[in-house]
């Protein structure tokens, strides 16, 4: 009998937490499809867009450009270590430029975002929230999807590849700096190697993936915030919970991207 009662309890909380997951994904895919419906239908703020333009993207160059200034440089210690084994060290330029607008230029740019902006985000919807100036905003016929949502998920969904871009200029930057002052690289050889060897649907496929990330860290960011629990400890919660989903998106997305634009 205890058994018996073990097994209930302990599949009734497996239950719990199915349920609750599709909950959350329910809610989530209607919150992001009536964000994306929003997009295309007046009123429009184009100073709050504005706005959010400078917040989410020129504040952020800083730290996505020493990111991926110091990513690059060490992706090419890296390589010219592993290479160095098959005496393969020439593949340096190539696999650093590859590996930079491909990957880690669009995962990384979007991880900072993500730790920058989802947490700004979420922060401050969840005490407008907290503090019921978004029901204000409904009293006074301002839909606050329109308002706040709309512009914070259109502005990062369009500045991160911009920032992408820089990134990987800075990144491939990076990699030239040790490649020509640590690993005796002849400057003109290493900038050939990477022109040659870089296609122009490398970038590209960086640049969507970029657009794709941007769009999950401002929609986490304003859903978690947009739905915070009363008092601190529901914006702390929610910042938190901001933070790691967007995170998690990232990286999953990344691989369906990536299995999209490169599998065989």
């Amino acid at each position: 009998m205890p058994i018996i009662v073990f097994m209930n309890s302990f599949l009734a909380s497996i239950g719990r937490s199915v349920l609750g997951l599709c909950t959350a994904v329910g809610r989530l895919t209607l919150f992001g499809a009536e964000t994306v419906s929003h997009l295309v239908r007046p009123p429009f703020y184009p100073m709050e867009f504005l706005a959010q333009m400078l917040r989410i993207g020129y504040f952020s160059l800083p730290v996505v450009g020493l990111t991926t200034l110091f990513t690059g440089g060490a992706l090419a210690l890296q390589i010219y270590a592993g290479g160095s084994r098959f005496n393969a060290e020439s593949v340096v330029p190539s696999i650093v430029a590859i590996g930079m607008v491909r990957e880690l230029g669009p995962v990384l740019g979007g991880l900072m975002v993500a730790g920058r902006v989802s947490a700004s985000i979420a922060a401050e919807l969840g005490t407008m929230r907290v503090t019921e100036q978004i029901d204000a905003l409904t009293t006074l016929s301002t839909n606050p999807m329109k308002y706040l949502v709309v512009p914070r998920v259109l502005a990062a969904t369009l500045s991160l590849p911009v920032l992408v871009l820089i990134g990987d200029i800075i990144g491939v930057l990076g990699g030239y700096l040790v490649g020509v002052s640590r690993l005796d690289f002849n400057g003109a050889v290493y900038i050939q190697n990477t022109v040659d060897f870089l296609e122009a649907w490398d970038v590209l496929s960086g640049l969507c993936k970029a657009a794709v990330f941007g769009f999950i860290v401002a929609l986490m960011g304003c859903y978690h915030g947009y739905n915070s629990g009363r008092g601190a400890q529901g914006v702390g919660q929610a910042t938190t919970n901001a933070v790691v989903t967007a995170s998690i998106l990232i990286l999953a997305a990344n691989y369906i991207l990536t299995e999209l634009f490169f599998a065989a």
